[in-house]
């Protein structure tokens, strides 16, 4: 530690993410990042930026990217915030919306950034279990709460919560917050940005980083009441006032723009998970629901981890976890058809 540091940061557990390797030939299957690359669209778009204008400054708003996604949703532009990630809106919620002195809900096995984030602002919380198949038992987040936060398909099981059950969330607890993290929603399920205008105390996340293709580009979103958003642009615009660059609006405003393109990889994604899962059945294992980009599977005779590990020897990279009721899992992005069947292939010799 150094004497350098403020207090409270030799206390912060830090997130750690997935993996990247600097290894060639990898069949890379552990950050769930998009096979398909982003829309034509986009990068034409980005290319456009590339010129004089990079001496100026960014619109500090990104209004053209909240039109692209208030169009995109039918909401108006008023209830759309933008930011450097999904991550970073989180944060900004964390920090604008739920510090109220009780606990912050939400499940013990999900997106490991929460808690780091109640580190990181002193925010008390409780991590409420997921029932034996790994769902969401919204009657347990009837208690008191300084607001609930979940991933929606959750991570990283991938299952998913039906829009009738975060009805019934959002009308147990109208005095706080609810925001659904929607990073996966694309891959088989409903957005909730179809009930905001119902539930004031609704803020839904999301992020270009997976459905979309532009995990680089790193921009997020999220739409809620028009007051929710002006918390978000409070904390934003005392901490980072120009947080898109210009390349970073124009890629994301075209990507939404370009719902062709949008639909079809999420289709191709959707039917190679099909695959993957009647693979992985095939080879014995055990895979829960996924309505995400990744499957959660595990070997009812075999070590996740010595899979993991002999999978890593022959070029697979997949993600294990530690936690103790997920010990067992293996996380697998769905990648393009040759490397589900790289995969396959793999686990067939292990």
């Amino acid at each position: 530690m150094s004497k350098f540091w403020s207090p409270f940061v030799k206390d912060l557990v830090p997130y750690v993410p997935g993996e990247q390797p600097k290894l060639a030939k990898l069949v890379k299957l552990n950050t769930n990042e998009n096979p398909y690359g982003p829309s034509p669209k986009a990068l034409a778009a980005m290319q456009a930026e590339l010129g004089d204008n990079l001496r100026l400054y960014p619109d500090p708003n990104g209004e053209r990217l909240k039109q692209a996604v208030a169009d995109y949703y039918g909401v108006q532009a008023n209830q759309v915030f933008v930011g450097n990630g999904s991550d970073e809106v989180l944060a900004h919620a964390f920090h604008g919306l739920f510090q109220h002195g009780k606990p912050l809900l939400f499940p013990d096995v999900t997106y490991s950034f929460y808690p780091v984030y109640c580190g990181l602002y002193g925010i008390d919380f409780e991590a409420l279990p997921l029932d034996e198949q790994f769902q969401i038992r919204v009657e347990d987040y009837a208690r008191p709460n300084g607001g609930i936060i979940f991933p929606n398909p959750n991570a990283p099981t991938g299952c998913l919560l039906a829009l009738e059950a975060i009805e019934r969330l959002l009308r147990a607890n109208p005095d706080t917050v609810v925001l659904v993290d929607e990073a996966y929603i694309d891959f088989g399920g409903e957005s909730a940005i179809s009930l905001v205008n119902q539930y004031p105390n609704l803020l839904v996340a999301q992020t270009l980083s997976k459905s979309r293709s532009l995990a680089g580009l790193r921009v997020g979103l999220a739409v809620g009441h028009p007051e929710l958003i002006e918390a978000l642009e409070r904390i934003k615009n005392s901490f980072n006032s120009y947080p898109l660059d210009r390349m970073a609006i124009a890629g994301a405003a075209a990507a939404f723009e370009d719902r062709a393109y949008f639909e079809q990889t999420c289709a191709q994604v959707i039917a190679s998970r099909t695959a993957v899962v009647d693979g992985l059945e095939a080879l014995g294992f055990e895979v829960l629901p996924s309505a995400a980009n990744f499957v959660f599977a595990r070997h009812p005779d075999r070590d996740a981890a010595t899979i993991a590990a002999g999978l890593r020897e022959q070029g697979v990279i997949v993600r294990h976890f530690k936690q103790a009721r997920i010990a067992q899992f293996l996380r697998i992005t769905i990648g393009a058809p040759e490397q589900n069947q790289a995969l396959l292939d793999a686990l067939q010799g292990l």
